[in-house]
């Protein structure tokens, strides 16, 4: 297939309620629809998930769009692509910029599967109907509000709760929450807030048997994550330090983790996350799906991808009404029973609620 057109939607969706870590507050989250069109008319959709604020990582949404347009759609200008893995190798002369390279690739495995007349779920390996998932909450410093917001996800029927954390607010919400909660599957995630002068403190939080402690250190302590974990009875799950295989194979040699948070966006699409989770399942590590926010095409995307049998540990993909009064798809994301069914439809099996787009976003054609 040939690539015949880029265009774009430039969207802001509002937050039902504020969401603070330990790096930022965002009270709306904005990101763009990349829509890839072939030379038969055929249309693939990928999210550009970027914070607007270099926080996270160092990649932003202005910085992507820079790099989208100037640097990877000429890339793609009268290429003939065989299959979607093609796109990497395509890209691989852009270094890093993988959020940017990601909301292409995944336009480009969107369009494949939908011109071929498949799911998106059909190019991976057994696969499940539903998904187990769980909800990440934000730091809420009014702990029996805290309380309030977890035993209403609880009964919604999440699976897991991952909360966010940070020097001064760790212990005590933990407490609070395993004491309503003696049984919940709870992990914290402290978004690089901690160093290794916390390790005496971190060792403290053992005793609440989380799941998992996510990405205590920054994005570049492989090795003070190791020491830490040799410290721990806890997994150590990293986020922000995994943005290629390379990075999962350097964290397992040094055993700076037992888990791996996989974001499509943050190690540049489909293609890298394949060979990560094949990795991990060869290593023994536990894998598993987080979220950036996404609208719901991100989500569907994310639901394809978790549909796979060893994605097991339930990952933040949330139904649409968790952050949104309102979701781009035709038919928003919901939960039942602690799962989310897989969307059937061809490509990432979804479509775009076309009012509710023009009501948030902006339309801008990149390449013809």
């Amino acid at each position: 297939m040939q690539i015949k057109r880029i265009d774009r939607y430039c969207v802001r969706l509002p937050l039902k309620q504020p969401f603070e870590t330990s790096y930022g507050r965002i009270s709306e989250k904005a990101f763009d629809l990349m829509l890839v069109t072939d030379e038969k008319g055929n249309q693939g959709i990928g999210e550009l998930v970027p914070f607007e604020q270099p926080d996270y990582i160092e990649e932003t949404l202005d910085t992507a769009r820079i790099v989208i347009e100037k640097h990877l759609i000429p890339l793609l200008h009268n290429r003939w692509i065989t299959h979607p893995f093609e796109t990497a190798d395509y890209f691989d002369q852009v270094k890093g910029n993988y959020m940017a390279k990601s909301s292409l690739e995944t336009a480009i495995w969107d369009l494949y599967a939908r011109r071929q007349g498949k799911s998106l779920k059909s190019y991976f390996k057994d696969t499940r109907a539903k998904v187990p998932v769980g909800v990440s909450l934000g730091i809420q410093t009014d702990l029996t509000k805290l309380l309030e917001q977890v035993t209403d996800y609880v009964n919604q029927g999440y699976q897991r709760i991952k909360l966010k954390i940070r020097p001064g607010y760790d212990l005590a919400p933990i407490a609070v929450i395993r004491q309503q909660f003696p049984d919940l599957l709870l992990m914290v995630d402290a978004n690089s807030a901690y160093t290794i002068a916390d390790l005496p403190h971190l060792k403290k939080l053992d005793k609440y048997q989380l799941a998992l402690i996510e990405q205590p250190f920054a994005a570049n302590d492989f090795l003070d994550h190791a020491r830490l974990q040799k410290e721990l009875e806890t997994a150590i799950c990293l986020d922000e330090n995994i943005r290629t295989l390379k990075d999962c194979e350097l964290a397992f040699a040094l055993g700076s983790c037992r888990s791996i948070n996989l974001k499509i966006p943050r190690v540049g699409g489909i293609s890298e996350a394949l060979r990560i989770t094949e990795f991990c399942r060869d290593k023994d590590l536990l894998v598993w799906l987080g979220g950036m926010f996404e609208s719901g095409v991100g989500r569907a995307l994310n639901l394809q991808f978790a549909s796979q049998q060893q994605l097991t540990f339930p990952g933040d993909i949330s139904a649409s009404d968790r952050y949104y009064y309102e979701d781009i798809l035709s038919e928003p994301i919901a939960i039942q029973n602690g799962m989310i069914q897989v969307p059937d439809g061809l490509g990432i099996g979804v479509s775009l609620a076309e009012e509710t787009l023009l009501k948030y976003g902006a339309y801008e054609n990149l390449y013809t």
